[in-house]
């Protein structure tokens, strides 16, 4: 991993403290070997147990726990809910008022728009079902 400064460095799995964490295996995975994912808890020592969470997709493959049905219906419901019950919000400094705003500038009228709240940015949206490419007819070039 590189620091912001832009050098390599080694990540040490016991030194991450601040996050939840949660892992995620098919149980019928023919890449990933059973229990491989759930290995990260042994070595991400600094999170606390109730920080974190195994989830087992049954009767999913290596692809399956990311796509598709057994996505949508068993795995998505897990991330979604582990991410709402360890989200913080993230309190939001004031703001700060522009230069621009202390001069006298002509004012627009602004039409009202629908409020709607916005869910936290870390949140993963379920997947949904491929759409249909419609092929466009091409008019024949004219001379």
């Amino acid at each position: 991993m590189k620091n912001p400064q832009g050098k390599a460095e080694r990540v040490k799995p016991a030194d991450i403290k601040t996050t939840a964490l949660m892992s995620v295996e098919g149980e019928l995975d023919d890449i990933s070997g059973s229990g491989q994912t759930q290995a990260v808890h042994d070595i991400c020592t600094g999170v606390p147990k109730s920080q974190q969470k195994h989830f087992e997709a049954k009767g999913a493959g290596h692809y399956g726990i990311f796509s598709g049905r057994r996505w949508r219906d068993h795995v998505y419901p897990q991330v979604k809910a582990f991410i709402l019950a360890h989200h913080t919000a993230v309190k939001a400094a004031p703001a700060k008022a522009p230069a621009q705003a202390l001069t006298k500038a002509p004012v627009k009228k602004a039409v009202a728009a629908k409020s709607v709240p916005k869910a936290p940015a870390a949140l993963v949206k379920p997947a949904r079902t491929a759409t249909k490419t419609v092929a466009t007819k091409r008019k024949p070039a004219t001379k």
